[in-house]
This record gives C-alpha cells, sequence and structure tokens, in this order.
C-alpha cells in the first residue's frame, strides 16, 4: 500500500526529519507571540475616552499573541515526540511545488506589507492582496487549476466583501484607523 509523505508512523533511519524544522521554528513562533502579548499590553487603554477596560485596543494583540505562544508549545512538543520517536516525513518527502508556493507566499506578503500599504487606501491594498492570493494559489500553483474565469470571480468578490469586513471591523469594533 502507498503511504502519504507525512504519516507519523512511517519511519527512515538515517535521514534527518523535516520535524527538525518545527524544532527550530516553535521558539521563534514563541518569541514572536511574546513580543505580541507585551505589545498588546502596554498599549494605551484609553482611559481619558471613558472605554472600558475590557475593550481596550490592545486586546486583539494580547489575544492573537497567546495563541501564538500557545500553537508554538504545541508545535514543539509534537515535533519532540515525532522526533524520539523516529516519525515524521524526511527532506525527500516534502510535497511538489512546497517550496514554489512558500516562496509565492512571502512575495505576495511583502508586496502587499512593503508596496501596497501606505501608496493606495487600505481597502483596496487589502482587496488586491485577496484576491491575487486566490489566483495564484487557485489557478496558477494549484496541482489542478480551478477554471481562470470562475477563479477571478471569486477572488475579485473575496477580495471586496473581506476588505469591507476587515475596514468595517477595525474601525467601528477596534477604534482602529487604517491607513
Amino acid at each position: 500500500p502507498v503511504q502519504s509523505g507525512f504519516s507519523p508512523s512511517r519511519k527512515t533511519p538515517g535521514k534527518p526529519t523535516i520535524m527538525r524544522a518545527d524544532l527550530y521554528t516553535a521558539p521563534v513562533f514563541f518569541v514572536l507571540g511574546a513580543a505580541m502579548l507585551h505589545g498588546g499590553w502596554t498599549m494605551d487603554r484609553l482611559a481619558i475616552r471613558q472605554i472600558h477596560p475590557a475593550s481596550f485596543p490592545g486586546l486583539v494583540p494580547c489575544l492573537l499573541g497567546g495563541a501564538l505562544m500557545l500553537a508554538a508549545v504545541i508545535l514543539f512538543v509534537q515535533a519532540r515526540g515525532l522526533r524520539r520517536s523516529g516519525g515524521g516525513a524526511t527532506a525527500d518527502e516534502t510535497p511538489p511545488g512546497g517550496n514554489r508556493r512558500l516562496l509565492a507566499a512571502l512575495s505576495i506578503c511583502l508586496v502587499y506589507a512593503l508596496v501596497l500599504v501606505g501608496q493606495v487606501p487600505f481597502q483596496v491594498a487589502t482587496a488586491i492582496f485577496i484576491a491575487a492570493f486566490v489566483i495564484i494559489f487557485e489557478h496558477v500553483l494549484a496541482d489542478e487549476p480551478a477554471p481562470l474565469l470562475r477563479t477571478l470571480v471569486a477572488a475579485v468578490i473575496l477580495g471586496v466583501v473581506i476588505s469591507a469586513a476587515v475596514s468595517l471591523l477595525f474601525r467601528y469594533a477596534f477604534l482602529v484607523r487604517l491607513p
């Protein structure tokens, strides 16, 4: 029988496991989460505006930072357990196109953060980012690409709706003005 490349029960002696990467990245995610938690906790509380202490602007970064720290701990514990048992995928078992997808995601995020945000209105930048992400991952880099017209329509609708929802959420719920 054919086994999946990421089956934890599969043991390949003598080959380095991908779980080693999880052991190295988990502490990085933990520190990032701790920084988010600290940054959110030290944000201004807006007491001057009589805003309830439980709804301070740093609440979401605190929650996200705590969640990232928890996920990092789980990732580390799981990677240590699989490494000790000899399980995990080997470097030869990475999914095809995985590096291309990683590079594409990184590139799209960098263009969004370094080029679009600040140069064009936030709503437009976010709509472009989401639409580009959908098109690239559903059509260009997909193993079985979706039809182009359907992908374009879905990408534009998702981009506009999600961008509007995020903008409204930040403006009215979090009281944050976006660029």
